[in-house]
């Protein structure tokens, strides 16, 4: 397993990785207004421009697979996702890992938006709960989320 520096030709892979996986996990913790939220919010504009900005990496397994994604910003760790059918073997857990080391390079403290399907992992990883948060999408739906924090 290793984790890269995403190049613009990487585009692809990222954007599908993020967008399976929010299709096929965050149905099943949020309604459809909140899933074509994050859709809208992991966009083509976005995932270009970080990787443009050097923020993005890529988890490969053994068979050289792109397997998952992770976007540090500052001391933030953002689109943290990897594709369901490696989910429960590790990658997760490599990428946090990676995010947390890259981060304490710079800064004391990392935080992250918590979605509900990934914040129990978060808080066995020493996260603490600092806001909560909902918008109100499309549909009348809302997408509920927590702010989490954790001293390095």
């Amino acid at each position: 397993m290793s984790v890269k520096l995403a190049q613009k030709i990487d585009f692809d892979i990222v954007k599908e990785i993020t967008h399976i996986t929010i299709n096929k996990i965050y149905p099943h913790y949020y309604p459809t207004g909140a899933v074509e939220f994050f859709l809208n919010h992991h966009s083509d504009e976005n995932i270009a421009n970080d990787i443009s900005s050097n923020r993005v990496f890529l988890c490969y397994n053994s068979e050289d697979n792109a397997v998952g994604t992770v976007t540090i910003k500052k001391n933030g760790i953002c689109r943290l996702f990897v594709m369901p059918q490696y989910q429960g073997n590790g990658y997760g857990k490599e990428l946090m890992n990676f995010a947390e080391t890259e981060i304490a390079k710079h800064y004391d403290e990392v935080v992250l938006d918590a979605s509900l399907s990934a914040k129990s992992i978060y808080l066995r990883r020493g996260y603490k709960e600092i806001e909560y948060h909902t918008i109100k999408t499309e549909n009348n739906d809302y997408l509920c989320y927590d702010i989490m924090k954790k001293q390095l």
